[in-house]
């Protein structure tokens, strides 16, 4: 197969550019191309001649978005669209990375792939309209939701607490959020199983299990053999732009149903921390 990914140089995108093997693959960032200039879009999907379409580059800036949201959704929704349409023009497959922001936290288990979107933030409006306008572009299309994404070569959770926990004896981390950590690779193996699969529709791809992120905090802390005390705290007493849901672990159940099996939240912490040393 032929693959384009649009996000290439990404957190995620790199990862696929690293684990997509024995298919042709085109890696496009930001420098080739912007996917809200429809014009550019297709004429890169017409040059790379893609079976499918990865699109992964997206504006990720959750606080970021509250004050900027003409750019969230010039980036989020009207980019993804125009890169739906040529997909549709040229008959090229595509898998558009989406979001647990979508939810609005308020469940407390797991969310399946047709609970109603009620997103709370900016970025999360932004990918919530980028899946019903996709859905209506191009409806065969695969929208892959996660969560708590995290890995080498960009900015992540691990990455962040590993570097404050170097100058600093404690750290205080929220306990009332709850999610599933994703590591890139797992993910960016799913996504290669997916494509070769040739699904469609919502699939929830995270790693297996759940925690807050006081839990993920100290499970770094203790792994990377660190003493840094973690100590827990509340979403109240670090208010931040966006509002974050309280849980957004998202169902495997799609995910199972296509085979795919995701190794759990620890042990792909264990393998990032390896990948550091």
């Amino acid at each position: 197969m032929r693959i384009t990914i649009f996000g290439a140089t990404g957190l995620l995108g790199k990862a696929l550019m690293r684990e997509w093997k024995d298919d042709e693959v085109t890696g496009l960032g930001s420098a080739d191309g912007d996917i809200r200039d429809a014009k550019q879009v297709l004429t890169l999907v017409r040059d790379s001649r893609p079976d499918w379409i990865v699109l992964a580059a997206a504006y990720t800036d959750v606080d970021g978005c509250e004050t900027n949201r003409d750019l969230a959704f010039d980036v989020n929704c009207r980019g993804a669209v125009n890169v739906a349409r040529a997909a549709k023009q040229q008959g090229t497959r595509l898998l558009f990375l989406s979001t647990d922001y979508v939810f609005d936290g308020t469940k407390t288990t797991p969310y399946a792939t047709d609970d109603p979107r009620a997103p709370r933030s900016v970025y999360g409006q932004s990918k919530a309209e980028a899946e019903v306008q996709l859905g209506e572009t191009l409806p065969e299309c695969c929208i892959v939701r996660i969560s708590w994404l995290f890995g080498a070569g960009g900015k992540c959770f691990p990455a962040t607490i590993l570097k404050l926990a170097a100058s600093r004896p404690e750290l205080e981390v929220v306990g009332d959020q709850r999610g599933s950590p994703t590591y890139s690779i797992d993910l960016a193996h799913a996504i290669v199983q997916l494509c070769r699969q040739g699904a469609s529709g919502i699939v929830h791809v995270t790693n297996r299990g759940e925690c807050s992120w006081y839990e993920f905090a100290r499970e770094i802390i203790a792994r990377a053999g660190l003493k840094t005390v973690v100590r827990e705290t509340t979403s109240a007493k670090f208010v931040r732009p966006a509002e974050r849901p309280k849980y957004s672990v998202l169902s495997p159940e799609s995910l199972q149903k296509r085979g795919i099996a995701m190794p759990d939240w620890r042990d792909a912490l264990t393998r990032y921390l390896l990948q550091r040393t």
